[in-house]
């Protein structure tokens, strides 16, 4: 099965982004998640990584079963700015720069996630 790329222009630079979604227990849940995965310098540009946690609030058969969320694009751009204020150049050459939670009094405003230490090895 390929990977479905996205594209998004931001400021006249094009960004391809990828989520992968999959489970994880958090706070004694079953919760959907996404490890986005940005790449905005090409082939061999630096990957910018952040793994989101669904905030939805499940139905009666539980989170898991009835969870669909998924990052919009909108979501992808304010992970992208959060990305770059800390740091992430998207032309430097090779690695993952890693997203992680933080400072929580700035939170990038997402519609259904939120940025969590890495979920996946």
């Amino acid at each position: 099965m390929k990977t479905r790329l996205r594209a998004l222009r931001i400021d006249g630079r094009t960004y391809v982004w990828t989520a992968r979604i999959g489970h994880t227990v958090h706070s004694d849940d079953c919760r959907r998640f996404a490890r986005l995965r940005v790449y905005g310098g090409g082939k061999n540009g630096q990957a910018l990584q952040a793994d989101l946690v669904s905030t939805y609030e499940g139905g009666p058969w539980g989170y898991c079963a009835t969870d669909t969320s998924y990052p919009t694009p909108r979501d992808v751009r304010a992970v992208i700015e959060l990305a770059i204020q800390r740091g992430w150049d998207p032309l430097a050459r090779g690695g993952t720069f890693v997203l992680r939670t933080g400072d929580p009094s700035s939170p990038p405003e997402l519609a259904d996630f939120v940025i969590a230490e890495s979920l996946l090895p």
